[in-house]
């Protein structure tokens, strides 16, 4: 294949990752919103939708494979194709845990919520936005926002604290509502879960500029890739 053609397709096969991306943005803000409001329908929805997340993650893995397959990829090219079949995954595993809080929302039923979400949302909006910054910074191997990303993960840790506190605080008050409020933690760990692997993907575009697989948690770059 002419290098020309090959540079086509894997601009075409880094289109369909960021298309995949904000599937995965939207499904993350949408199972959130649907358990604040306790729209059922919606979290049917999105446990049906997750099929096509599914599906598309398969199709940026055939046609990865394929390119690795039959083309002779240069150093850069194979760390950008390996990195694509991770990132795929990762995107495809957030997309398992906003089905997953779609999931606690019918498992709450009917029963009010014990108190108003606010963390939680505010928690699934910084854990899209960096999975929206994070897909731009692989595309445009950008390392310096990479590293930036990596470092707003600490906000969700702390709002996932926080969120853990409130509850645990509730339980003491009443402990009958030991049930829901595990549902909660359950879907706050989901948020806190899909930022780690936000961090895993700008952790792939460190190694597609530098050559290094490294298991970041960082507040600053190293010099030499500043």
């Amino acid at each position: 294949m002419p290098r020309k053609t090959l540079d086509e397709r894997m601009r075409a096969l880094l289109d369909n990752l960021v298309m995949l991306g904000h599937m995965v943005e939207d499904a993350l803000v949408r199972s959130v919103d649907a358990l604040k409001r306790r729209d059922f329908d919606a979290s049917r929805q999105l446990i049906e939708a997750d099929r096509e997340i599914n599906r598309k993650r398969y199709d940026i893995e055939e046609e990865t494979l394929v390119l690795l397959a039959t083309q002779q990829p240069m150093a850069t090219d194979l760390r950008i194709l390996a990195s694509v079949l991770e990132i795929a995954t990762e995107l495809e595993r957030i997309g398992d845990y906003a089905k997953g809080i779609a999931r606690i929302n019918l498992k709450i039923g009917d029963e009010p919520l014990i108190k108003p979400l606010i963390d939680l949302p505010r928690m699934a909006e910084i854990a899209a936005h960096m999975l929206h910054q994070a897909l731009e910074a692989f595309v445009n191997r950008d390392v310096e926002t990479a590293y930036a990303i990596i470092r707003q993960d600490d906000e969700v840790d702390a709002l996932y604290d926080q969120v853990y506190r409130e509850l645990m605080t509730l339980i003491v008050q009443n402990p009958r509502y030991i049930e829901q409020t595990n549902y909660l933690l359950w879907a706050a760990h989901n948020l806190e879960r899909s930022a780690d692997r936000v961090t895993n993907i700008c952790e792939r575009t460190i190694f597609v500029v530098t050559g290094r697989i490294e298991d970041l948690d960082v507040t600053e770059p190293p010099e030499d890739v500043e």
